[in-house]
Order: structure tokens, then C-alpha cells, then sequence
């Protein structure tokens, strides 16, 4: 059975249980993906049309943050929020079936709300005047466990701890940031592609990393100019960063890019707010 392959318009071969054999012979099947991203397994045909823009409707725009308050108002006008049950996936990297309604919405403060940490050991006190908070103390062990567990009961569809989830956002900054050099702009865009990814489930504990690696790979390529070698550079980065496989790694940037709706292109609202932390934190 032969399939056409969106991406570079080659054939490739699919052996009997539907897994992709790439040309090179060599690399390793992939096996990890994203729920509700049809990639054309099993000989169909997808199209992604309905993500796509004409070239006209970008007008020039630069990738600075500066420069997307213009482009947001036209893209806001047709905004289609992530959806991951537009497609149905064969894929078997997860299982969810909840109703995601009610996070399709971007909030780029949620996971980094400071009130997540204090949970029930927080205390507010209220007075005529003034109203003050008290956080008694508590073993760092004991203030994870209750963070995460009230993290689970506010999002079970999410399948990573938010202490999980906060520590590849640092892993993410410290390698695009400390390590390749890259501005405050561009780790703050992939904070926003992977907060996405994980408000709408498709993390788990298989593809987190690859995901993560994609989404500043991504961030990367938008935000600036990248030569050759400078994606070599970053890809040899990552897969040292995250432990992941090359081959999956560049692999699995379409998929992610499928689950964003193309939309690499973020408004002001949904950046700034990262910016201005890690402004903070530098």
C-alpha cells in the first residue's frame, strides 16, 4: 500500500498495521502522537485547507510582538479556537472523551496563576478596610502534592502534573534562552504553543517532551531568520535537552503544527503576559 505524503509530496510505504516506514530506512517508526490530528493514515486524504489564510492578509507583518496587535484584529475576526475533537484519530498515544468547552479560550495566566501553590493552606482574611492573605507553612512535598491534586480536580483532562508542566516551561526557557541565546519574544511564543497543547489534552507522558522540543522549534523558525546551521544547532540542543530522537523530534513538528490550526501567529494579549515575567525572572 503506497500514501502520498502532504509534506514533500514523495510516496512512501505503510506496512500492514498502518505504521509509516520512512524512506531512510533506518528510522524509527513513530509510534507517539497527538489526539485529533489526522495526518492521512490508512491511505486518506486531509486536508488543512480550512486553517490556511491567503498570502494578501498578512500585509507585510513583521514576527516582532509590536506588530502583532495589527495582525490580530483581522485573524480575530474568523478566530477558531483549538478543537481536538475535529478529527477522529486512530492514533494510540491517548484516550480522553471530555468536554473541553469551557478551555478553548486562551488564558496565558492559568498555569501560572501564583495562587496555585498555596491551595488549602492559604487563608484570607477580610476587614473593613483591607483584605490580606496568609499562606502558613508547609513542607515543600506536602505543598506539590496539594497543588497537584487540586490541579487534577480543576482539569481532568489533563494527564500531566501542573509540577510536571512547570518544569518543562523551565526546561523550555533554559535551553532557548541560556543555551541557544534566543529573546524574551520567542521563548514567550512557544510557552503560548505548548500551554495550548496542554489545555486542550494532548499531552501525556509519552509525547510531553517531543512536544515541548516542537513548539520551540517552532517558536524559533517564526521568530527570527534561522540559517542551516542554526536549526542544527537547535535540534542537536534539543535532543540532548530533552533525550528524544532527531528523527521523531522533526517528525512530529507537523503534527504539533496540525494540532495549533496553523496558527503560529499569536495576538499581543497571548504573549505579553509571558513576556513581561520572563522579563521579570532574566
Amino acid at each position: 500500500m503506497r500514501q502520498h505524503d502532504i509534506r514533500n509530496g514523495r510516496d512512501v510505504k505503510l506496512e500492514g498495521g498502518g505504521r509509516q516506514r520512512h524512506p531512510s530506512g533506518g528510522a524509527k517508526e513513530m509510534l507517539i502522537g497527538l489526539e485529533g490530528v489526522e495526518l492521512g493514515a490508512d491511505g486518506k486524504t486531509v486536508s488543512y485547507t480550512q486553517f490556511l489564510y491567503p498570502t494578501n492578509a498578512l500585509g507585510g507583518r513583521r514576527n516582532t510582538i509590536d506588530s502583532t496587535s495589527s495582525f490580530s484584529a483581522s485573524r480575530n475576526a474568523s478566530h477558531r479556537s483549538l478543537s481536538l475533537g475535529r478529527a477522529n484519530s486512530n492514533q494510540s498515544s491517548v484516550d480522553t472523551g471530555n468536554d473541553l468547552g469551557e478551555f478553548r479560550e486562551y488564558d496565558p495566566n492559568l498555569l501560572d496563576d501564583p495562587q496555585w501553590p498555596c491551595g488549602k493552606h492559604k487563608r484570607v482574611l477580610i476587614f473593613p478596610s483591607y483584605m490580606t492573605t496568609v499562606i502558613e507553612y508547609v513542607k515543600p512535598s506536602d505543598l506539590k502534592k496539594d497543588m497537584n491534586e487540586t490541579f487534577k480536580e480543576k482539569f481532568p483532562h489533563i494527564r500531566l502534573t501542573l509540577s510536571k508542566i512547570r518544569s518543562l516551561k523551565r526546561e523550555i526557557k533554559k535551553l532557548a534562552q541560556d543555551e541557544c541565546g534566543y529573546e524574551e519574544p520567542t521563548v514567550a511564543m512557544a510557552f503560548v504553543y505548548f500551554e495550548k497543547l496542554v489545555l486542550h489534552g494532548k499531552l501525556n507522558k509519552q509525547n510531553r517532551k517531543l512536544c515541548a522540543g516542537a513548539c520551540v522549534l517552532l517558536a524559533a523558525k517564526i521568530g527570527g531568520d534561522l540559517k542551516k546551521h542554526e536549526v542544527k544547532h537547535l535540534i542537536d540542543k534539543l535532543e540532548e535537552r530533552f533525550r528524544v530522537n532527531r528523527r521523531e523530534l522533526i517528525a512530529f513538528e507537523f503534527p504539533v503544527l496540525v494540532a495549533l490550526e496553523f496558527n503560529l501567529q499569536l495576538p499581543e494579549n497571548e504573549i505579553m503576559p509571558h513576556y513581561r515575567r520572563l522579563l521579570q525572572t532574566s
